[in-house]
């Protein structure tokens, strides 16, 4: 009998308690049982360490101490990850039930296939569903323009790739999902697949608002540390989104203010 493979998702939390419970329930309702899920916290000063400890005994590893951040906390869990299928979910996200087992089975199905992506919704702080991210089929070639349309919280990718192109740049505060797509595309194919898999929540003080005017710059390092020219379709889009930062900021906050009154 074929044993199915090992999937470690990390959770890197900091100051997410009113999110975080939701976050683990979501994966521990998982329909697929070979699970190994890792929770590497910043040092929470909320109620997050009561949260984790509730679910201590269902969680392979878990950690609360002062790191550099989101990045540093998302590779101190792969580097205790023993699974063959890695994945991160924020703690402020959830994924559906099916999800990892749909994603191993198209992995499984497709051996040439490094990464596999699906759909996500986009919901407010109660959970209510506000929108849809963009989600399409990408390339190397793609990314470097910056037609990036993956949605990090229904990704799916090999751990013997993830240890090729690995870890992450701790260096980078936003955009480090772009860069690991890029240096995954560089050795295998990634692939989209029209499924709802996860669910990416906006609210008042995610990175996603707070923070989104620092992603672009990050990108385009990024872009042209890949070989990227500086004359290029990426730095084209990032003077258009600079110049229309202001407006997209204000409706994602708008959009959330008008679900919370509702």
């Amino acid at each position: 009998m074929n044993k199915k493979p090992l999937v470690t998702i990390v959770t890197p939390s900091f100051q997410q308690g009113e999110f975080l419970e939701e976050t683990i329930l979501s994966v521990l309702a998982q329909d697929y049982e070979n699970i190994e899920y890792i929770i590497i916290d910043g040092g929470s000063t909320d109620n997050t360490a009561e949260i984790i400890q509730k679910y201590a005994d269902k969680l392979a590893y878990f950690v609360s101490e002062k790191d550099k951040g989101q990045t540093e906390a998302i590779n101190k869990g792969f580097a205790k990850a023993n699974g063959e299928i890695l994945a991160w979910l924020n703690s402020d996200d959830t994924i559906e039930p099916y999800a990892v087992s749909e994603a191993v089975e198209f992995l499984i199905a497709n051996p040439e296939i490094g990464m596999v992506y699906g759909d996500t919704k986009f919901i407010d702080e109660f959970g209510k569903t506000i929108g849809k991210f963009p989600a399409a089929q990408t390339n190397f070639k793609k990314l470097m323009q910056g037609y990036v349309h993956i949605p990090q919280q229904a990704s799916f990718w090999r751990a013997e790739l993830f240890k090729e192109v690995g870890p992450l740049d701790d260096s980078i505060y936003f955009a480090m999902d772009y860069d690991l797509w890029v240096r995954l595309a560089k050795v295998s194919e990634l692939k989209y697949t029209p499924k709802y898999w996860a669910n990416f929540r906006l609210h008042s003080s995610a990175k996603t608002i707070a923070d989104d005017d620092r992603c672009w710059p990050e990108m385009i390092k990024i872009h042209r540390r890949n070989g990227g020219n500086p004359i290029s379709v990426i730095g084209f889009k990032y003077i258009l989104r600079k110049v229309l930062a202001p407006v997209v900021t204000w409706r994602r906050r708008r959009r959330v203010k008008q679900t919370s009154k509702k």
